[in-house]
């Protein structure tokens, strides 16, 4: 079979191990400003995934397992637009470890592809969250939505450091599993269904992603200050703390999750796939 006729059956993992290397070494040569300018979308992505994840949640009577599924379902729409519309996304790019594994690709490659899709995201994300304010939607429901916001925003800046890594580490082992698996489909329905499961999980569990954080928190930083939305919120949480919602807890709660996120999709997916199945392939050589 050549690489041009059509074929449904999904790749190996073997080829899929060789399709991310490849992919490594595309994302670490890209040129600067298309590096920029697509994480600047990445970022924007999964502030729309929040937006929608927020306006589903904020005012349901469901029982709370269902409201955060339902929550996580469309919150996928963040990462469907970066993988079929493509974009770089700083969690995602933990997989380029296995580029540098295999010496494909320069661990400084790696690092400056991170801090640059970081950067980016983070700008993104911000634009995102900032757009949405002056769109006024978040005072729909009796400044319902912007209640939900702020309690979102107020929740992750609680957080130990401890708990922010942990729950860091798993969102992303769950994240890079759900592009590994893109990795392993031909078709866009393929990749899309391989993107639902893995990150409704995260989102309902309660797992942290820390450039959807950069989306939440600064946009409950945004509403914070809005006597209507603190009423509103208050009334909808009774255990309500505000006091780490500041710059200073939106910068402790990036760190910690930053770092999980990278052990969950650098070491854990990235690396130990690495080991699991380029290592004997090397070996066969």
């Amino acid at each position: 079979m050549t690489e041009h006729d059509i074929s449904f059956d999904d790749y190996a993992s073997a080829d899929i191990a060789k399709k991310v290397e490849a992919a490594a070494v595309k994302k670490a040569s890209l040129p600067f400003w298309s590096v920029v300018f697509l994480s600047i979308i990445a970022g924007s992505f999964i502030g729309i995934g929040g937006m929608f994840s927020t306006l589903v949640t904020f005012d349901s009577n469901l029982p709370l397992g269902i409201t955060k599924l339902l929550g996580g379902l469309v919150f996928c729409v963040g990462l469907i637009l970066v993988v079929v519309a493509g974009a770089e996304l700083f969690t995602g790019n933990n997989l380029i470890v296995m580029g540098v594994a295999s010496r494909v690709v320069r661990f400084s490659q790696l690092l400056r592809n991170w801090a640059i899709v970081y950067t980016g995201n983070l700008i993104g994300s911000l634009a995102a969250a900032f757009l949405m304010y002056y769109t006024n939607l978040w005072k729909m429901g009796s400044y319902g939505y912007a209640a939900k916001a702020v309690i979102i925003a107020a929740e992750k800046t609680n957080l130990t450091f401890v708990e922010g890594i942990t729950r860091g580490i798993l969102c992303n082992a769950l994240v890079c599993l759900a592009i590994w698996m893109c990795f392993g489909a031909r078709q866009i329905i393929s990749k899309i269904a391989a993107i639902i499961f893995p990150v409704t999980a995260f989102v309902a569990i309660g797992f942290e992603h820390s450039i959807a954080n950069m989306y939440f928190i600064p946009f409950g930083l945004i509403l914070k200050n809005n006597p209507n939305v603190i009423e509103s919120a208050a009334k909808m949480s009774a255990s309500l703390n505000l006091s780490n919602l500041t710059i200073y807890g939106f910068l402790g709660n990036l760190l910690s999750v930053t770092l999980g996120n990278i052990v969950g999709g650098a070491i854990m997916i990235g690396l130990i796939y690495w080991i699991i199945i380029v290592v004997p392939q090397k070996r066969k050589r």
